[in-house]
């Protein structure tokens, strides 16, 4: 069974990637969506278990929107407002919406300092 993360962007992805396992797989969607991406990423992801991590602002929120009727059953990682989407959100902030989701197993923690 493969975990799929969606993501706006590569700078996001770039961000969950260094907290969560290689197995973990992260997808982008570019900004707006249209149909060949939606069927591209449909294709992909055909009935993996998906979460969906977008941005809190219109764009994300829309993009987020769109998903959710593709994909009904995806598991929802949020991101507070306030901070620079995905991609600007701590570290520690994100660790906890991947636990709150459920995917402690996935997560890889960073070193803690002493």
């Amino acid at each position: 069974m493969s975990i799929f993360i969606i993501v706006e962007g590569k700078n996001d992805r770039s961000k969950v990637r260094r907290l969560v396992h290689e197995d973990v797989q992260i997808l982008c969607t570019f900004g707006t969506l249209n149909a060949l991406k939606l069927e591209q990423l449909r294709k992909k992801i055909k009935t993996e278990e998906t979460y969906l991590f977008l941005d809190n602002d219109a764009s994300g929120k829309k993009i987020r929107a769109i998903l959710q009727d593709t994909f009904p059953d995806a598991g929802q990682i949020y991101t507070r407002r306030g901070y620079a989407g995905v991609e600007g959100t701590p570290d520690e902030y994100v660790i906890a919406q991947l636990e709150k989701a459920g995917l402690e197993e996935y997560i890889q923690y960073p070193p803690t300092d002493f």
